[in-house]
């Protein structure tokens, strides 16, 4: 039986990191030795990014929300707690858009859970 050399899968292998590498500086986007070794750390710092911009995220629609409740004379916590007192279930994400969108809806549900 004929023997079967892995030069052509080595090669696509090695192209694949090469292309994720294309558009580094210097050497690490021509040598496969260092293009790997940045590809997985860049691979690395891609997924740690996914997760931060999630928290980023949630802390700019707080923001948001805070700056509208001190416009209409009530704090953050207070806020959130009258809304959870008056079984209101929206998600921070909405309330940030109704803020900025909808002050006049958001004035309300700020009423709401002051009664609350």
């Amino acid at each position: 039986m004929a023997r079967i050399k892995g030069a052509m899968m080595t090669r696509k292998r090695r192209n694949k990191t090469l292309r994720l590498a294309k558009g580094y500086w210097g050497n690490k986007s021509r040598h496969f030795k260092m293009a790997n070794e940045q590809v997985m750390k860049s691979l690395t710092y891609a997924y740690v990014g996914r997760r931060l911009k999630k928290r980023d995220f949630r802390s700019l629609w707080i923001t948001r929300i805070s700056a509208a409740c001190k416009a209409n004379g009530m704090n953050y916590s207070t806020f959130m707690h009258g809304l959870k007192q008056a079984n209101v279930t929206i998600n921070r994400k909405m309330l940030s858009e109704m803020a900025i969108g909808d002050p006049a809806a958001f004035a309300k549900l700020v009423e709401l859970a002051q009664k609350a």
